[in-house]
Parts: structure tokens; C-alpha cells; sequence
């Protein structure tokens, strides 16, 4: 049973694969049916969304199947039933379950039980479908992704920092992540990087130095310095990441013509200036509606992957 619970469950071939059907699924969106039935995809939010609930509700729709909305608080998974449980009573409800949580490892008991193909559509440690979409935006106005430089500021240590990492090295990218003391990602994800650029090409580094990271980059992707969660540290956050900024100065150290990304939401005048956000480099709402493409491929991947199983 082939799930997708973080960047590196797929390999470069794997993840090639992907995005090119998500181009496809993207230049002829009611073509494809592999959900028809149709079959019963099971959503579980347990963090605020927007773009993961309406993406994945309207590509499941758009493969033929039933998105069905599973209200993690009234099912009370981990508190009044299981995560085991819960996996085991919606394997037999759903050709797939996507869940939006905190803890990875909750995610991978989910996975371990269901049955049925799990997509991970945040956790606390990654973002995978984002990834996907961030890397389908960049491969749609690059043309390539192996080779290119990536830029990410400001807090690192999350999951956009540790999606980037993996996500970026097996498409063979190059990617520096730039951060104040404490906000990188932890060794051993960077570790988990490093081996993965041994066969895929590519590489990745850390780095305290923003204008450093940008200079030359031909994206520079960002994010808020507030992940959910942590909301009660926003003024000192505010405070370390101020130099991390996505300005107009200091998009100009990078390529002329780099792309800016953003999974948004945004905060303009804090993690990113307004004239960047909403300037021509800026690409973030072709990356937003790629979401529902990204995501339309895995779904389209991984069920037709449980079928060959299954047969």
C-alpha cells in the first residue's frame, strides 16, 4: 500500500511521474475519472484551511469520486477513539484518506491501519502536496526544475523549511535555506536531504546570511513566521525574523527574472513586502490553484497504485 506522508515517500522518477500527470490532469480537468463511482475520498481537517479543503473537495470532484468531510473534533480521533481505530472504520468507508494535523506520527498510525492510500495534507513536520504544487508552479515557468537555485527565508524550522529540503533535492534543485540562530531545520532533516542528493543530483545547505541565500536564486519562496500553533510567539518572532523580510532590495540580489512563492496565508509588510507579494515575480496564485492539480495527480497515483496491489 503506497501512501504520500512526506516529500521523500516518492522518488525523483516517482515524483516526475507525478507532476507530469498533474499537467495533464491540469490541460483537461473533467477528462480523467479514476474516481468515478463514484468513490469516497475521506477529508479530515483538524487545522485551519482554506486552499487544502477546497483543492482536494474540488479535485476529487473533478476525478469523479465523493469528497466526504470528516469533522475530526466531533469524531474525537485520539481522544474518544483511536487513531488506529478511527483508520480502521474509515479504510472501510474511503478509497482514500487525506488527513490536515499536527503530529506526523499520528498521520503514520493512520497510514499503518487504514488500509486504504493516506495523503498527508499538513502536518507539524511537512507539507507535501504543497511541495507538489510549488514545484508544478515552478516547472510550468521554468520549463525544468533540475538545477535551479531555491531560496527560502525566514523560519526554516517548519514544515515548508523541511518539505523544501526533501522535495527540492529529489527534483534536483538546488536549495539554501536562510534563518536566524534556532530556526533551521534539524540535522537529521537535513541529513535525510543530503542522501537523497547522492543519486538525484542537486544539493542543499543552511545558512544565517539572507542576502547570501537570494543572491542569484532563480526562486525565493517564504512563508509566515507564525505557524499555527504558535501564535503566543509572534512578537518575538517578529523581532528575530525582521531581517528576513521578502523586500523589494532584496529580491533584487537574486535572478532577474525569479520566481517568488508563497503558500500563503500571507502577511504583507511582515514575512513579505505588499510590492512583492502582489509584483510581476510573483507567482502565488498559479501555486495556489496548483494545489488542486498536485493533489488530483497523488490521489490519481496512489489509488491506481492500491489497485495494482489489490490485483
Amino acid at each position: 500500500m503506497r501512501h504520500f506522508l512526506a516529500d521523500d515517500d516518492l522518488g525523483p522518477d516517482e515524483q516526475a511521474q507525478v507532476l507530469r500527470l498533474a499537467a495533464e490532469l491540469k490541460a483537461a480537468p473533467y477528462d480523467a475519472k479514476p474516481l468515478a463511482g463514484p468513490r469516497t475520498v475521506a477529508m479530515i481537517f483538524d487545522k485551519p484551511t482554506l486552499r487544502t479543503q477546497a483543492s482536494f473537495a474540488a479535485g476529487i470532484a473533478e476525478l469523479g469520486g465523493h469528497p466526504m468531510l470528516v469533522d475530526g473534533a466531533l469524531a474525537g480521533i485520539g481522544v474518544r477513539e483511536s487513531v488506529p481505530d478511527v483508520a480502521r472504520v474509515l479504510g472501510r468507508q474511503a478509497s482514500a484518506i487525506v488527513w490536515r494535523t499536527f503530529e506526523q506520527s499520528a498521520l503514520e498510525q493512520m497510514a499503518e491501519h487504514a488500509g486504504v492510500p493516506v495523503v498527508n495534507a499538513l502536518t507539524d513536520l511537512f507539507h507535501p502536496c504543497q511541495l507538489l504544487a510549488d514545484l508544478l508552479t515552478v516547472q510550468e515557468h521554468r520549463g525544468q526544475l533540475a538545477g535551479l537555485r531555491v531560496a527560502f527565508l525566514g523560519d526554516a524550522a517548519c514544515n515548508m523549511g523541511n518539505s523544501w529540503l526533501l522535495a527540492g533535492a529529489t527534483a534536483g534543485m538546488h536549495v539554501i535555506l536562510a534563518a536566524p540562530e534556532g530556526y533551521l531545520p534539524s540535522e537529521e532533516m537535513f541529513a535525510r536531504a543530503t542522501a537523497i542528493t547522492s543519486y538525484a543530483g542537486g544539493s542543499v545547505a543552511g545558512t544565517h546570511d539572507a542576502v547570501a541565500a537570494v543572491t542569484g536564486a532563480d526562486v525565493v519562496v517564504t512563508d509566515t513566521w507564525v505557524s499555527m500553533g504558535k501564535e503566543g510567539e509572534s512578537a518575538a518572532r517578529e523581532r528575530v525574523l525582521a531581517g528576513y523580510r521578502l523586500t523589494p532590495e532584496l529580491l533584487a540580489h537574486a535572478g532577474p527574472e525569479a520566481l517568488v512563492l508563497h503558500c500563503l496565508p500571507a502577511y504583507r509588510g511582515k514575512e513579505i513586502a505588499a510590492e512583492v507579494l502582489d509584483g510581476p515575480q510573483s507567482v502565488v496564485w498559479d501555486e495556489a490553484e496548483n494545489r488542486r492539480h498536485a493533489q488530483k495527480a497523488v490521489l490519481t497515483y496512489l489509488v491506481g497504485a492500491a489497485g495494482d496491489s489489490d490485483g
